[in-house]
């Protein structure tokens, strides 16, 4: 999707300080189960219009994967009312911005635009909702911009084929096996037919939330969201997939991964409790303690100090039902992986023998806070994050409070969490080798 303009994304940051503040909102839900959260501010002349569906690739099945990032790019294929190509056309020319993003438990759109087009937003959406066209041109021509995304981003990207390598050793038998990318096969496989079920199952009022912010009147939204969007029938209720996760294997956590690459490199994936446990929270903290940034320990020790690793990181993948916590190094010429994976290892057990110390715990809070603050500075993120407490939390007012849930943890909570989580049975391991050193076939 294309990317929003630069002026009008400067124009939609809102200053850090300011958003120290309590941020304001309403929310009511529409007769056909559409829930609808406002947040007025009139900091900016502008307003992020957002629909977030509570649909990813977990919604899908074997066999019919990649559906719900296909409908990302298809549902900007136009509507019975607005021409095909023009539904991106018609926002930037109104002086806005669009994109969208899918995840395993999500599709989110979103449109920035000058707060006095905010009916032209609404109308849009609600056209996405209703009266999308799906047909045989429209497919066709997605499957195609679908396949060239996976080539440019994925096939061709060195060790970018980790997260699906990664997810399908973690989650065997689960929804989560499979990425949002999905498979090729499975979508030129799929008829018109499919397209079309999946859409009047999942694309239905009752299992989206529409999260405006910014400088808007909100009893002329209010007017506005009845207008576009209240007769718009509501769907049959959307049942979210529940699963456990089972024990990985023995032989199944660890895969060697030839690629055209010319470092070696690790990635080292444990598996942790989806996003609304009170563990998550802790393990997104390890995460920062590892490796997130130049101070964190394993930057220090692997590209500072031993210099064993060109770069080192350590990321949390945070999803509704579980999630992982990924670390990766690649090594500096005359290292090798095992080097890397030991070093990683022996921080790791750092975190599980010795309580953070006081210091670096109070570093940590404060670089929590930080990005608290940062993922609420501009109106689409304040939208979104909205819509995201709602739809996973069921509390909008999280996007005040959650950062409490941080505060209130201690040195002796993470420890608690990294021996519970990081144990050899509850780990998947990838090494990333060049090409050169693949074994010859006999």
């Amino acid at each position: 999707m294309k990317k929003m303009f630069l002026p009008l994304a400067l124009l939609a940051t809102v200053s850090l300080s300011a958003q120290k503040k309590a941020i304001k909102f309403e929310e009511y839900t529409l007769d056909n189960g559409l829930h609808v959260i406002l947040h007025e501010d009139h900091t900016t002349p502008i307003v992020a219009v957002t629909v977030l569906y509570h649909v990813g690739s977990k919604n899908e099945v074997s066999g019919r994967t990649g559906f719900a990032h296909f409908f990302e790019h298809l549902l900007f294929e136009g509507s019975e009312n607005i021409g095909r190509g023009e539904y991106m056309k018609i926002i930037q020319k109104n002086g806005g911005a669009l994109n969208a993003n899918t995840s395993q438990d999500r599709t989110f759109y979103y449109e920035v635009l000058p707060s006095n087009q905010l009916e032209l937003g609404l109308w849009m959406e609600s056209e996405r909702m209703l009266h999308a066209k799906i047909n045989d041109e429209g497919v066709e021509t997605q499957r195609e911009v679908v396949k060239e995304e996976k080539r440019l981003r994925i096939d061709n990207q060195p060790y970018m084929s980790f997260q699906a390598k990664i997810f399908d050793h973690a989650f065997p038998g689960t929804p989560y096996e499979w990425v949002p990318i999905g498979s090729m096969d499975d979508l030129n496989a799929a008829q018109l037919s499919e397209f079309i079920d999946f859409y009047k199952k999942f694309y239905v009022p009752n299992n989206a939330t529409l999260s405006i912010a910014g400088d808007i009147d909100p009893k002329q939204a209010k007017k506005w969201i009845e207008q576009y969007f209240g007769n718009i029938p509501k769907g049959a209720p959307v049942v979210q997939p529940d699963f456990s996760v089972p024990a990985v294997q023995a032989d199944e956590q660890r895969e060697v991964v030839y690629d055209n690459i010319q470092l070696p490199g690790v990635f080292i994936g444990y598996r942790t409790p989806g996003q609304t446990d009170k563990d998550a929270y802790a393990v997104s903290m390890l995460a920062q303690v590892l490796a997130q940034g130049a101070s964190s320990r394993l930057y220090r020790r692997m590209v500072d100090e031993e210099q064993s690793a060109v770069t080192v990181v350590a990321f949390p993948f945070q999803l509704e039902k579980a999630g992982m916590l990924i670390s990766l190094a690649l090594a500096s010429q005359g290292h090798g992986i095992e080097e890397l994976e030991k070093t990683i290892y022996e921080e790791v057990e750092k975190l599980k023998k010795e309580p953070i110390g006081e210091r670096e715990f109070q570093k940590l809070q404060n670089q929590i806070e930080n990005s608290f603050v940062a993922s609420n500075s501009s109106m689409s993120g304040i939208a979104e994050s909205l819509a995201d407490y709602h739809t996973y939390y069921g509390d909008a007012n999280l996007i005040n409070t959650e950062i409490e849930r941080y505060r209130a943890l201690t040195p002796a909570d993470l420890q608690r969490v990294a021996q519970k989580y990081f144990t050899d049975d509850n780990k998947v391991v990838l090494e990333y080798r060049p090409n050169s050193e693949k074994p010859e076939q006999l």
